[in-house]
């Protein structure tokens, strides 16, 4: 069992929908915080919400391998240590992989997927020799099922899942765990990421979408666990069985659910 009280904890992305619950959830636990966004307009709102439980708070480009090395930097300037690496930064887009502009999904790969790992690599060795330490990744259900128009996506999300079973099997012998994550969709502004090469826009149906605090909420159940795998919400979970026991049907509810999405656009827009 993970015991969160009085443990620190750095947020990536804290600023996004997952961030902000995990800032607030993760302080009514009893933990110290240290959270790092893009940039200083997206950390403004989280940082007021840490209030006291604040260590420290840097504006950072984690697509890069310099903005990874700020975090760690930062961190060891004020002798602070992460006892908690949540990697939660990453963005999302739509659309075949020939239609998305090549900057775009290279750099969706190196936030989603190289930065978790840089981080690991600069932090994962003061948690060995402290003997402790927690290192979870928020994947996604696009970790485990590959879906139409996610390609570049479902690639750093699958990469993140593997990322961290691998992680959690090399790490058996020591006193760090590793949770990984899988929400399916919810309402966070990933909802509204670029879309390339369709007519018209696709929409997530309502009835697919869980809240963040509820989500964020899970995750931490399953950190205090020790739980590798977390399915955080009911169409998660859903969605993982049916993928494990009759994945025959993934395929006729994906072409369902591709459908409803794009009626929900053509309502919406």
């Amino acid at each position: 069992m993970t015991e969160l009280t009085g443990k620190t904890v750095l947020i990536t992305g804290a600023g996004g929908g997952f961030g902000q619950q995990m800032t607030r959830q993760f302080r009514e636990t009893g933990c110290k915080l240290i959270l790092t966004d893009l940039n200083e307009s997206a950390l403004r709102g989280v940082v007021e919400d840490a209030g006291d439980d604040l260590l420290a708070s840097v504006a950072a480009d984690l697509a890069t391998e310099a903005g990874c090395a700020a975090i760690a930097g930062t961190c060891t300037a004020k002798d602070i240590a992460p006892d908690v690496l949540v990697n939660n930064a990453g963005i999302g887009l739509g659309g075949r992989l020939d239609h998305v502009p090549g900057e775009r999904w290279e750099t969706l790969i190196k936030l989603n997927l190289l930065a978790p790992m840089r981080l690991v690599n600069l932090f994962l060795p003061g948690m060995i020799d402290r003997d402790r330490g927690h290192i979870v990744n928020i994947s996604s259900l696009a970790g485990w099922v590959g879906s139409p128009g996610l390609s570049s996506y479902c690639a750093s999300k699958f990469g993140l899942r593997g990322f961290g079973e691998s992680l959690a099997a090399d790490l058996e012998d020591t006193g760090v765990q590793v949770t990984n994550a899988y929400p399916c969709f919810s309402r966070t502004p990933i909802l509204d990421s670029p879309q390339y090469g369709y007519e018209e826009r696709r929409e997530v149906p309502e009835n697919m979408i869980s809240e963040p605090a509820d989500v964020i909420a899970n995750v931490i159940k399953g950190i205090e666990r020790d739980t590798l795998h977390v399915f955080p919400d009911k169409h998660a979970r859903r969605i993982h069985y049916l993928k494990r026991f009759v994945p025959w049907l993934i395929p006729l509810l994906t072409r369902q659910m591709q459908a409803e999405s794009v009626r929900t656009g053509q309502e919406t827009g």
